[in-house]
Protein backbone atom coordinates (compact mmCIF):
# COMPACT_ATOMS: atom_id res chain seq x y z
CA UNK A 1 0.00 0.00 0.00
CA UNK A 2 2.47 2.79 0.86
CA UNK A 3 4.48 1.62 -2.48
CA UNK A 4 1.46 2.44 -4.36
CA UNK A 5 0.53 6.02 -2.59
CA UNK A 6 4.51 6.56 -3.38
CA UNK A 7 4.20 5.62 -6.68
CA UNK A 8 1.23 8.07 -7.03
CA UNK A 9 2.68 10.57 -4.70
CA UNK A 10 5.42 10.60 -7.19
CA UNK A 11 3.36 10.56 -10.52
CA UNK A 12 1.19 14.00 -9.47
CA UNK A 13 4.29 15.97 -8.01
CA UNK A 14 6.77 15.17 -11.08
CA UNK A 15 4.63 14.78 -13.95
CA UNK A 16 3.87 18.73 -13.01
CA UNK A 17 -0.24 17.71 -12.65
CA UNK A 18 0.16 19.29 -8.38
CA UNK A 19 2.24 22.44 -10.34
CA UNK A 20 -0.89 22.63 -12.39
CA UNK A 21 -3.06 22.75 -9.76
CA UNK A 22 -1.28 25.05 -7.87
CA UNK A 23 -1.85 27.63 -10.72
CA UNK A 24 -5.72 26.40 -10.72
CA UNK A 25 -5.88 27.13 -7.06
CA UNK A 26 -4.26 30.64 -7.56
CA UNK A 27 -7.14 31.64 -9.89
CA UNK A 28 -9.92 30.37 -7.73
CA UNK A 29 -8.81 32.40 -5.23
CA UNK A 30 -8.54 35.76 -6.93
CA UNK A 31 -12.10 34.44 -7.79
CA UNK A 32 -12.69 34.83 -4.52
CA UNK A 33 -10.90 37.58 -3.57
CA UNK A 34 -13.19 39.55 -6.59
CA UNK A 35 -16.39 37.43 -5.00
CA UNK A 36 -17.14 36.05 -8.83
CA UNK A 37 -17.94 32.52 -9.55
CA UNK A 38 -14.53 30.72 -10.99
CA UNK A 39 -15.17 30.23 -14.80
CA UNK A 40 -14.44 26.88 -16.41
CA UNK A 41 -11.84 28.46 -19.03
CA UNK A 42 -9.70 30.04 -17.13
CA UNK A 43 -9.31 27.11 -14.99
CA UNK A 44 -9.07 24.99 -17.86
CA UNK A 45 -6.29 27.30 -19.56
CA UNK A 46 -4.11 27.69 -16.64
CA UNK A 47 -4.21 23.83 -15.94
CA UNK A 48 -2.97 22.87 -19.05
CA UNK A 49 -0.78 25.34 -19.94
CA UNK A 50 1.06 25.37 -16.57
CA UNK A 51 1.27 21.25 -17.40
CA UNK A 52 2.78 21.74 -20.79
CA UNK A 53 5.11 24.56 -20.24
CA UNK A 54 6.60 23.02 -17.50
CA UNK A 55 7.10 19.82 -18.83
CA UNK A 56 8.63 21.08 -22.26
CA UNK A 57 11.08 23.13 -20.25
CA UNK A 58 12.07 19.99 -18.64
CA UNK A 59 12.01 18.06 -22.46
CA UNK A 60 14.30 20.84 -23.96
CA UNK A 61 17.01 21.13 -20.74
CA UNK A 62 17.52 17.48 -20.87
CA UNK A 63 20.64 16.51 -19.53
CA UNK A 64 23.15 14.02 -21.32
CA UNK A 65 22.57 11.16 -18.73
CA UNK A 66 19.07 12.02 -17.09
CA UNK A 67 19.40 8.61 -14.83
CA UNK A 68 22.56 9.86 -13.38
CA UNK A 69 20.93 13.00 -12.02
CA UNK A 70 21.31 13.72 -8.39
CA UNK A 71 17.68 15.11 -9.02
CA UNK A 72 14.91 12.37 -8.07
CA UNK A 73 12.65 14.54 -10.22
CA UNK A 74 14.46 14.30 -13.39
CA UNK A 75 15.51 10.47 -12.97
CA UNK A 76 11.47 9.91 -13.07
CA UNK A 77 10.53 12.73 -15.17
CA UNK A 78 13.10 10.96 -17.87
CA UNK A 79 12.20 7.19 -17.05
CA UNK A 80 9.08 8.08 -18.16
CA UNK A 81 9.72 9.90 -20.74
CA UNK A 82 6.94 8.79 -23.52
CA UNK A 83 4.54 9.44 -21.04
CA UNK A 84 5.65 13.09 -20.05
CA UNK A 85 6.19 13.61 -24.08
CA UNK A 86 2.46 12.57 -24.43
CA UNK A 87 1.06 14.65 -21.66
CA UNK A 88 3.11 17.65 -22.92
CA UNK A 89 1.57 17.15 -26.70
CA UNK A 90 -1.92 16.67 -24.75
CA UNK A 91 -1.64 19.35 -22.55
CA UNK A 92 -0.55 21.61 -25.44
CA UNK A 93 -3.34 20.56 -27.73
CA UNK A 94 -6.11 21.06 -25.44
CA UNK A 95 -5.25 24.72 -25.19
CA UNK A 96 -6.47 25.41 -28.60
CA UNK A 97 -9.92 25.00 -28.35
CA UNK A 98 -9.90 26.75 -25.07
CA UNK A 99 -7.58 29.48 -26.55
CA UNK A 100 -10.64 30.77 -28.67
CA UNK A 101 -13.04 30.89 -25.88
CA UNK A 102 -11.26 34.08 -23.80
CA UNK A 103 -11.29 37.98 -25.31
CA UNK A 104 -8.72 39.48 -27.29
CA UNK A 105 -7.64 40.96 -24.67
CA UNK A 106 -6.80 37.49 -22.93
CA UNK A 107 -5.36 36.36 -26.23
CA UNK A 108 -3.05 38.78 -26.09
CA UNK A 109 -1.78 38.24 -22.47
CA UNK A 110 -1.31 34.94 -22.47
CA UNK A 111 0.31 35.11 -25.78
CA UNK A 112 2.73 37.25 -23.93
CA UNK A 113 3.19 35.44 -21.17
CA UNK A 114 3.69 31.90 -23.03
CA UNK A 115 6.86 33.81 -24.99
CA UNK A 116 8.12 34.05 -22.29
CA UNK A 117 7.85 31.28 -20.74
CA UNK A 118 8.47 29.14 -23.44
CA UNK A 119 12.03 31.38 -24.25
CA UNK A 120 12.53 30.95 -20.39
CA UNK A 121 15.10 28.15 -20.68
CA UNK A 122 15.83 28.21 -24.98
CA UNK A 123 19.24 28.97 -25.58
CA UNK A 124 18.19 32.45 -27.71
CA UNK A 125 21.17 34.89 -27.39
CA UNK A 126 24.72 34.23 -28.31
CA UNK A 127 27.52 36.12 -27.48
CA UNK A 128 31.03 34.57 -28.92
CA UNK A 129 31.00 30.42 -28.70
CA UNK A 130 28.70 30.94 -25.67
CA UNK A 131 24.91 30.60 -26.28
CA UNK A 132 21.95 31.84 -23.05
CA UNK A 133 18.57 32.51 -22.30
CA UNK A 134 16.40 34.76 -20.85
CA UNK A 135 17.05 32.37 -17.58
CA UNK A 136 20.91 33.58 -17.68
CA UNK A 137 20.30 37.33 -17.31
CA UNK A 138 21.41 38.26 -13.80
CA UNK A 139 17.99 38.49 -11.67
CA UNK A 140 15.74 37.85 -14.23
CA UNK A 141 15.23 34.19 -13.66
CA UNK A 142 13.09 34.95 -10.32
CA UNK A 143 11.12 38.02 -11.56
CA UNK A 144 10.00 35.87 -14.80
CA UNK A 145 8.30 33.38 -12.72
CA UNK A 146 7.16 35.66 -10.84
CA UNK A 147 5.72 38.07 -13.13
CA UNK A 148 4.19 34.73 -15.21
CA UNK A 149 2.47 33.51 -12.09
CA UNK A 150 1.02 36.19 -11.06
CA UNK A 151 0.06 38.03 -14.45
CA UNK A 152 -1.52 34.42 -15.21
CA UNK A 153 -3.38 33.93 -11.60
CA UNK A 154 -4.81 37.53 -11.39
CA UNK A 155 -4.85 39.65 -14.35
CA UNK A 156 -6.02 37.41 -16.86
CA UNK A 157 -8.87 36.14 -14.59
CA UNK A 158 -10.00 39.56 -13.89
CA UNK A 159 -9.60 40.44 -17.43
CA UNK A 160 -12.50 37.82 -18.31
CA UNK A 161 -14.79 38.87 -14.99
CA UNK A 162 -14.32 42.38 -16.63
CA UNK A 163 -14.94 41.40 -20.23
CA UNK A 164 -18.20 39.55 -19.38
CA UNK A 165 -19.13 42.68 -16.72
CA UNK A 166 -20.30 39.88 -14.07
CA UNK A 167 -18.69 42.35 -11.79
CA UNK A 168 -17.02 45.93 -11.88
CA UNK A 169 -13.42 45.74 -10.55
CA UNK A 170 -12.19 48.83 -10.31
CA UNK A 171 -8.23 49.73 -11.49
CA UNK A 172 -7.21 50.02 -8.50
CA UNK A 173 -8.21 47.31 -6.45
CA UNK A 174 -6.93 44.85 -9.58
CA UNK A 175 -3.16 46.66 -9.00
CA UNK A 176 -3.14 46.23 -5.22
CA UNK A 177 -4.55 42.58 -6.01
CA UNK A 178 -1.52 42.21 -8.42
CA UNK A 179 0.90 43.60 -6.42
CA UNK A 180 0.27 41.59 -3.30
CA UNK A 181 0.46 37.99 -5.25
CA UNK A 182 3.76 39.47 -7.04
CA UNK A 183 5.55 39.53 -3.13
CA UNK A 184 3.84 36.64 -2.31
CA UNK A 185 4.96 34.19 -5.20
CA UNK A 186 8.09 36.10 -5.62
CA UNK A 187 9.05 34.73 -1.93
CA UNK A 188 8.22 31.46 -2.90
CA UNK A 189 10.73 31.29 -5.91
CA UNK A 190 13.90 31.99 -4.03
CA UNK A 191 14.17 29.01 -1.77
CA UNK A 192 14.45 27.11 -4.87
CA UNK A 193 16.97 29.20 -6.13
CA UNK A 194 18.63 28.75 -2.69
CA UNK A 195 18.18 25.38 -2.72
CA UNK A 196 19.86 25.31 -6.36
CA UNK A 197 22.47 27.24 -5.18
CA UNK A 198 25.78 25.13 -6.24
CA UNK A 199 24.76 24.21 -9.56
CA UNK A 200 23.54 28.10 -10.34
CA UNK A 201 26.82 28.90 -9.75
CA UNK A 202 28.03 26.22 -11.74
CA UNK A 203 25.89 27.20 -14.66
CA UNK A 204 26.91 31.27 -14.28
CA UNK A 205 23.20 31.49 -13.40
CA UNK A 206 23.25 34.74 -11.38
CA UNK A 207 20.13 34.42 -9.14
CA UNK A 208 19.82 36.40 -6.33
CA UNK A 209 21.06 33.62 -4.13
CA UNK A 210 24.50 33.62 -6.17
CA UNK A 211 24.56 37.65 -6.06
CA UNK A 212 24.06 38.06 -2.48
CA UNK A 213 24.51 35.12 -0.48
CA UNK A 214 22.02 32.45 1.14
CA UNK A 215 21.55 34.33 4.59
CA UNK A 216 20.78 37.35 2.48
CA UNK A 217 18.69 36.08 -0.03
CA UNK A 218 16.26 33.97 3.08
CA UNK A 219 15.82 37.37 4.72
CA UNK A 220 14.93 38.62 1.23
CA UNK A 221 12.28 36.53 1.61
CA UNK A 222 10.59 37.47 4.74
CA UNK A 223 11.39 41.54 3.29
CA UNK A 224 8.56 40.52 0.35
CA UNK A 225 6.42 38.71 2.92
CA UNK A 226 6.22 41.94 5.15
CA UNK A 227 5.54 43.94 2.03
CA UNK A 228 2.32 41.70 1.31
CA UNK A 229 1.07 42.03 5.35
CA UNK A 230 1.84 45.97 4.86
CA UNK A 231 -0.38 45.84 1.80
CA UNK A 232 -2.94 43.82 3.45
CA UNK A 233 -2.84 46.06 6.46
CA UNK A 234 -2.68 49.31 4.10
CA UNK A 235 -5.63 48.58 1.80
CA UNK A 236 -8.22 46.62 3.82
CA UNK A 237 -11.62 46.97 2.80
CA UNK A 238 -14.13 45.72 5.45
CA UNK A 239 -11.82 46.27 8.25
CA UNK A 240 -9.97 43.11 9.77
CA UNK A 241 -12.78 40.54 8.16
CA UNK A 242 -12.28 36.94 7.65
CA UNK A 243 -10.32 37.00 4.23
CA UNK A 244 -7.59 39.21 6.08
CA UNK A 245 -6.95 36.88 8.88
CA UNK A 246 -6.57 33.99 6.59
CA UNK A 247 -4.59 35.39 4.13
CA UNK A 248 -1.83 36.88 7.17
CA UNK A 249 -1.78 33.06 8.54
CA UNK A 250 -1.01 31.76 4.98
CA UNK A 251 1.80 34.79 5.15
CA UNK A 252 3.31 33.56 8.57
CA UNK A 253 3.34 29.83 7.53
CA UNK A 254 5.03 30.57 4.41
CA UNK A 255 7.12 32.75 6.65
CA UNK A 256 7.65 29.45 8.78
CA UNK A 257 8.24 27.16 5.95
CA UNK A 258 10.74 29.38 3.79
CA UNK A 259 12.90 29.57 7.30
CA UNK A 260 12.94 25.71 7.67
CA UNK A 261 13.58 25.26 3.94
CA UNK A 262 17.18 26.13 5.28
CA UNK A 263 17.76 22.67 6.93
CA UNK A 264 15.04 20.80 4.77
CA UNK A 265 17.12 20.39 1.08
CA UNK A 266 14.87 16.93 -0.26
CA UNK A 267 13.04 17.45 -3.39
CA UNK A 268 9.68 16.58 -1.45
CA UNK A 269 9.72 19.90 0.84
CA UNK A 270 10.35 22.04 -1.85
CA UNK A 271 7.95 20.30 -4.43
CA UNK A 272 4.97 19.12 -2.30
CA UNK A 273 4.77 22.09 0.90
CA UNK A 274 6.99 24.71 -0.64
CA UNK A 275 4.57 24.74 -3.93
CA UNK A 276 1.90 23.19 -1.87
CA UNK A 277 1.32 26.79 0.05
CA UNK A 278 -0.48 28.02 -3.06
CA UNK A 279 -3.04 25.61 -3.03
CA UNK A 280 -3.24 26.05 0.79
CA UNK A 281 -3.59 29.87 0.35
CA UNK A 282 -7.45 29.09 -1.08
CA UNK A 283 -8.22 26.46 0.98
CA UNK A 284 -7.14 28.48 4.23
CA UNK A 285 -9.32 31.23 2.79
CA UNK A 286 -12.10 29.02 2.15
CA UNK A 287 -11.67 27.50 5.46
CA UNK A 288 -11.75 30.59 7.40
CA UNK A 289 -14.94 31.99 5.37
CA UNK A 290 -17.25 28.89 5.92
CA UNK A 291 -15.86 28.23 10.22
CA UNK A 292 -16.09 32.04 10.71
CA UNK A 293 -18.23 33.25 7.60
CA UNK A 294 -17.05 35.89 5.82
Amino acid sequence: MKKIFQSVFDFLLFSNIFMSLCAVAQALLTFQLIGVKPMFVVLGLLFTSTLGIYNFCILITRPKQPESSPHKRVRWFFGHYRLMVTFTIVSLLSLIPLFFLITTESKILLIFLGGLSFSYSLPLFTVGDHKFGLRNIPGLKPFLITLVWTMSCVLFPVLEVLHRHTDDISMRDTTILIAKRFLFIGALTIPFDIRDLFDDRTQGLKTIPVAWGEKNAYLFCQVLLAGYIALLFLFRHNGFNTDFWALSFTVFLTGWLIFKSAWKKDEYYYFFYMDGVLILQCVILMAFRFLIGH
